[in-house]
């Protein structure tokens, strides 16, 4: 198992759930519904081997994709403080590489972290759960 399959298994230790998960190497995959799948990894943002956030891309198994996201950690979880004296202001968490390791730099995020994480990932992916995406848009008054 992967460095990353397991930090992603802790989302689902947190109580994020898909009708069915399959991990390969950094991505994990989710059913929510028929047609709808999530793909979701950990993403960088510019700087090589510098995870900040999960991308998650929707997927419509016959169409192809209908929407994406990138979750920034420091949106989403803020900067925390370490007892690391050369990180006094804090820092954003992240994962990066050390040689051939992966590791989350200085600061290792807690269960209501992944909590945190894993909600905002339900509360994304449930917008594309189990009703036809085009019903309601026919019946919304602009």
């Amino acid at each position: 198992m992967t460095f990353f399959e397991k930090e992603m298994r802790k989302l689902f230790q947190q109580g994020l759930t898909f009708s069915e998960t399959t991990f390969a190497g950094r991505v994990c995959y989710g059913k929510l519904d028929e047609d709808i799948r999530v793909r979701m990894e950990f993403a960088t943002e510019g700087v090589a081997d510098h995870y900040s956030a999960l991308k998650m891309t929707m997927l419509n198994r016959k169409e192809g994709p209908i929407d994406s996201l990138l979750l920034r950690f420091s949106e989403v979880l803020g900067r925390k403080q370490t007892t690391n004296p050369n990180f006094r202001e804090g820092i954003s968490p992240h994962i990066w590489k050390n040689g051939n390791d992966f590791a989350w730099y200085v600061y290792q995020p807690t269960a209501a972290d992944y909590k945190t994480l894993a909600d905002a990932v339900g509360s994304y992916t449930s917008m594309f759960q189990g009703e036809d995406l085009t019903q309601g848009m026919d019946s919304m008054t602009l």
